[in-house]
């Protein structure tokens, strides 16, 4: 310790007042850095270790001087220009111990923030969508990327508990929010205590300026941790889908720990370092002049670059382009994004210097459900106008109807969020977009049935089954064969129908009503197929043409009932080999189908040939004309809609 010099014996003794200037001047200047030439192993008085007498000891000097020798305004500035004064008065004497005391404690402040501050777990933050999200808004989205939390309990009332009260109130915790500590308490302690001689000297600006910019690159560290990139939104737009749907799902883990654990976290340590704290007046960067300079500033220079390129890529998607696949991910950032919303405001709101991020945020929710409703838009328009180009052979489900029917089970996995966003039925110029498209039949046709108390979203549902069934009729009239027709639209009915009771969901959407409309079409493709293909094979098996007229004896024509055989038994044939390679992919629907056709055929053959077979038994070469036996029949029945050639049958003869 350097001791006191003594007094001259000629002067006269100093006042009690500027003896303790004096003697606080000497605790001050021993820690002079810039006239000790300060190096890398310079000690420190606020080390976190050893006797802390020295620390006390300097800031009570502090506090002396801002008592006895108050800097004028024309001194306040940054702690490293001194004044130019050199004025013998003890009051500009104690004007430059005071800036030297804000140089040390601007280098001991920069000193603590960076030595003590603790490893932030971001593998534990990683797991905050595990925690409760502090809204009551229930979301029974199915998405394994959106676990549904449980519902925040009741919240603090906000008057009492919100960020940025007078030291008196608790800095608020929400439940959704894990605040970690980013320092120790003590580190903290001392944080504040040079803060707020900083501040009362009126060096707050300078302290903040320290603060922002050690907690800056801090945060940005740890977003990246967390797989944040920097990517522009051009960057975003230019990514394949694959590639950003898995962007999106890395986003919505990190956008949660980011907000709940650092930003919150961050938001606390600058609370319980600034708060209550005359900052000065002038702004801590020229990125916030607009804004008045609170104890909120240093967090919101701190975070706000973090907080920006957070968002920015939620910003980047939601005006990005619209496309079918994309619905269901901006779904689930929409979602994401409105749940963190509550915190988000908790956090950046009540900040004068950090509001414009919450808006920021708001405002992108807003465009992601402006771009869900422009999708689902798309998405209606894409099947309206799906041209017909190459029957799918064998009259199978078309890719369409696949496509189709899984995205509408999909919509009502989504149906909470959608319900919430989709207020208005198809308009009517959305339905008006059928007019003039050759691929589709006439206006009148595309009717959206009107179903009462019906949401706005099983309006959309319905109105896009509608435009499907439409437009498979239109893909139904590329085939040649009328036949193969009506057992492509069966196919493709069936599947719709069965997609919808397979989903409780989708039913309930849609309803009982429009569900037996579906099941009516369906039976009648069935119908009208059994009708067009297997009419004129069982016409082959009727009595009419084949008794002679005024013929007593036996009263049949055998050269007609044997050319009657030999018509059926082409005919069958030809039924065989084409519809052999016909597909009805549902097995159940496939063998409901054959059973339909045997119990038609079988019964007329088996009667057919039970009357007539002896008159061909009885000629020439009766095995040309009795080709099958009714257990061949029923064999071959067994090949169709298998969707290959058919296979040889041993065929029995029932003449030998």
């Amino acid at each position: 310790m350097r001791s006191q010099p003594s007094l001259p014996v000629s002067q006269p003794a100093m006042d009690g007042s500027a003896a303790e200037l004096e003697a606080a001047e000497r605790v001050v200047m021993r820690w002079d850095s810039a006239s000790a030439g300060a190096g890398a192993d310079e000690p420190m008085l606020f080390d976190g270790a050893g006797d802390r007498a020295e620390a006390d000891r300097f800031l009570r000097a502090v506090d002396d001087l801002r008592r006895l020798a108050p800097p004028s305004p024309a001194a306040v500035g940054s702690p490293r220009r001194l004044s130019s004064s050199s004025g013998s008065s003890s009051a500009a004497a104690g004007s430059g111990a005071v800036h030297v005391a804000m140089a040390r404690l601007e280098d001991e402040f920069r000193h603590v923030l960076s030595s003590r501050a603790l490893d932030l777990e971001i593998e534990a933050l990683a797991d905050l969508s595990s925690l409760s999200i502090n809204s009551d808004r229930s979301n029974s989205a199915s998405s394994a990327d959106l676990p549904s939390p449980a519902a925040a309990g009741d919240e603090d009332d906000s008057a009492s508990a919100s960020i940025g009260r007078r030291s008196s109130a608790a800095y608020r915790s929400l439940r959704s929010i894990r605040e970690i500590d980013l320092l120790p308490d003590d580190a903290v302690a001392d944080l504040r205590a040079i803060a707020s001689r900083m501040a009362a000297a009126g060096y707050g600006r300078e302290c903040a300026q320290v603060y922002a910019s050690v907690r800056k690159p801090a945060v940005d560290a740890s977003l990246r941790r967390l797989g944040v990139e920097r990517l522009s939104i051009g960057d975003v737009q230019r990514l394949e889908w694959d590639a950003l749907e898995a962007k999106i799902r890395r986003w919505i883990r990190a956008a949660r720990a980011a907000v709940r654990g650092v930003f919150a976290s961050e938001r606390r340590l600058c609370f319980h370092i600034f708060h209550d704290l005359p900052i000065s007046s002038t702004t801590i960067s020229a990125s916030a002049a607009a804004a008045p300079a609170t104890h909120d500033a240093p967090f919101a220079e701190a975070v706000k670059g973090a907080a920006l390129q957070l968002f920015g890529f939620a910003e980047a998607i939601s005006i990005g382009r619209r496309s079918p696949e994309k619905l269901f991910k901006i779904i689930d950032l929409h979602d994401a994004l409105s749940d963190l919303l509550p915190d988000v405001s908790d956090i950046f709101a009540a900040s004068k210097a950090a509001e414009s991020i919450y808006v920021q945020a708001v405002e992108i929710r807003s465009r992601l459900a402006d771009a869900v409703r422009g999708i689902l838009s798309e998405f209606e328009n894409a099947v309206l106008r799906d041209p017909p180009k190459t029957a799918v052979p064998g009259g199978t489900i078309h890719p369409l109807t696949r496509y189709v029917m899984n995205y509408s089970s999909l919509i009502c996995d989504y149906k909470v969020t959608l319900s919430e966003l989709i207020i208005s039925r198809p308009s009517a110029s959305a339905r008006l977009a059928a007019e003039g498209n050759e691929f589709v039949p006439s206006l009148a046709d595309l009717e959206l049935p009107e179903l009462e108390n019906q949401l706005p979203l099983a309006s959309h549902i319905v109105w896009i089954i509608v435009v499907l069934e439409h437009n498979l009729e239109g893909k139904a009239a590329l085939y040649k064969d009328l036949a193969l027709s009506h057992l492509f639209m069966m196919n493709n009915v069936h599947y719709i129908v069965h997609k919808v009771k397979d989903s409780p969901d989708l039913w309930g959407m849609i309803g009982d009503d429009y569900l037996k409309r579906l099941t009516v079409k369906f039976t009648m493709a069935a119908t009208n197929y059994q009708r067009t293909s297997w009419l004129k094979i069982l016409n082959c098996l009727r009595d009419e043409g084949l008794h002679v007229s005024g013929g007593f004896s036996s009263g049949i024509s055998k050269s007609a009932l044997r050319e009657r055989f030999k018509s059926f038994n082409a005919a069958f044939e030809d039924a065989h080999r084409v519809q052999s390679g016909w597909c009805v992919p549902d097995n159940q629907l496939r063998e409901e189908l054959r059973i339909s056709i045997a119990e038609k055929l079988l019964p007329a053959y088996r009667s057919f040939l039970g009357r007539f077979r002896h008159h061909i038994e009885n000629g020439k070469h009766p095995e040309l004309y009795i080709k099958y036996s009714v257990e061949d029949l029923e064999i071959a029945v067994g090949d169709f809609f298998e969707g290959v050639p058919p296979s040889p049958h041993n065929r029995r003869r029932s003449h030998g």
